[in-house]
């Protein structure tokens, strides 16, 4: 049972050291004398040595460093150059993209512009090295497998830094750079759109993803289990097949009644490995541009069921318009409220305004950006008050349509205060318990986004 156990290699054969097969005559020539070290043979191959850079190499690291020390510059600066406070809070340190209101444009180096160099050079680094790990494989002889299935990484790498954001139309929707950061961006994008896991092409990466660990695990331990038998020659046991192989093929029969070859094997783990990020770039590509909800996309496809309303409508007292006042002995006669006259208007409450769109619309008329400039005005004299963002829709049409419409909505007026000059983290965007508010059969009214002031932050 010890051998099991056993992570190092058992026996390490030592020799003469080699350079490899000869280079082509204008290559350059490999660097360094190699040289043995048992350490490192406990865990693979015990020669170090020599290294090929090459051009593409060299470029490549060229690049890489410098995108590195820009980033952990930026991160130091951002703890008052204290080196200290740097290792200590380096997980939650991050270089971040530009903030939304610059689009895709060109932002000043301390608002986002150090994240588009960095982006353009660890691109290009990471490029440089794919070229660089393709011819080697060339030069060599072999396949460009290793190639292929890094490029499925860099897919999934320019989707979130770059294809997306373009599509969305700005820098700001792109990861930054940083641990936690990265991982709170994660976060944040799933909540914002609906939940990935309503996200089909998400959950099929999470199958390729769990498939290369099973297979990973199957073959690992195979291989293992019949090293008492040469099986760890696998070359050898595919050209002649000895009873290491035979014994392997043997044990899979006999437990699910079908075994893979020592070829496909390696042909299913590659394909499961590279189809994990190809696919998962799919999704994340189609989350915003195409869809912005994926529970939304789930409930109108039939994928999972709608939750049912639990709670009853309830309107702003903000809301109520007063009725004009009149002589005490004069009768009131019930008046028809002029319903159509709040299509494309906007208003203030005494908590801050309600803007009201036309019926399938979420586009902000200038009267109403001229509300939302009068109180982004108010805003900026209360530089620590949030703001609360809430989209509401009718009762007519087609309930999931309708929320999509509000959560638009309530994107529109935010971007108007963005625009207005109040920052994006004063902006809290807060679903209703129930976004469908039908006044009495007032369509109109119902047809709204509220912006409410929520006190210090």
């Amino acid at each position: 049972m010890a051998e099991y156990q056993n992570l190092f290699t058992t026996v390490q054969p030592t020799g003469p050291t080699q350079s490899g097969v000869p280079l082509p005559r204008d290559d350059w020539q490999r660097v360094g004398e190699p040289f043995h070290v048992h350490l490192l043979g406990r865990l693979g191959n015990a020669q170090i040595g020599p290294v090929y850079l090459g051009g593409l190499g060299v470029a490549s690291l060229v690049f890489g460093t410098l995108a590195f020390n820009i980033i952990g510059f930026n991160m130091l600066a951002s703890v008052d150059w204290n080196p200290i406070q740097l290792v200590r809070q380096l997980f939650w340190l991050a270089l971040e993209p530009p903030p939304p209101s610059y689009g895709l444009s060109i932002p000043p180096l301390a608002h986002g512009g150090w994240w588009l160099i960095v982006g353009f050079m660890l691109t290009t680094s990471i490029l440089l090295w794919w070229a660089r790990t393709y011819r080697r494989a060339r030069q060599l002889g072999l396949g460009t497998h290793v190639a292929w299935a890094y490029a499925a990484a860099i897919w999934l790498y320019l989707v979130c830094g770059f294809f997306r954001p373009v599509m969305m139309g700005s820098w700001s929707e792109a990861v930054p750079f940083g641990i936690f950061p990265h991982l709170d961006w994660v976060s944040a994008l799933s909540l914002r759109h609906g939940n990935l896991f309503y996200n089909p092409f998400h959950a099929l990466s999470i199958v390729f993803l769990y498939g290369s660990v099973l297979l990973f695990a199957m073959h690992g331990a195979t291989i293992l289990a019949v090293s008492r038998f040469g099986g760890e020659r696998e070359i050898e046991q595919i050209v002649d097949r000895g009873t290491a192989s035979e014994r392997a093929g043997l044990f899979w029969r006999w437990t699910m009644g079908f075994n893979a070859t020592m070829e496909s094997i390696h042909r299913w783990a590659w394909w499961f490995a590279v189809l994990c990020p190809l696919v998962g770039g799919i999704g994340i590509l189609l989350t915003g541009p195409v869809v912005d909800n994926w529970y939304l996309w789930s409930a109108k496809h039939g994928v999972v069921p709608s939750y049912p309303t639990s709670y009853k409508v309830v309107v702003d007292p903000a809301l109520q318009r007063p009725a004009a006042p009149v002589a005490k002995a004069a009768a009131v006669a019930p008046v028809a409220p002029a319903v159509k006259a709040l299509d494309g208007t906007a208003a203030r409450t005494t908590t801050g305004a309600v803007v009201y769109f036309p019926v399938a619309s979420p586009a902000i008329a200038d009267a109403q950006a001229a509300v939302i400039k009068e109180l982004a005005a108010e805003l900026a004299t209360k530089p620590d008050l949030k703001v609360s963002i809430s989209g509401y829709h009718s009762a007519t049409g087609d309930k999931a349509m309708n929320e999509e419409l509000s959560k638009k909505r309530a994107f529109a007026v935010r971007d108007a205060l963005v625009g207005a000059g109040i920052a994006e983290d004063r902006l809290v965007l807060e679903k209703p318990i129930q976004t469908e508010a039908n006044l009495a059969g007032e369509d109109a009214s119902a047809r709204r986004v509220e912006i409410n002031t929520m006190g210090a932050r």
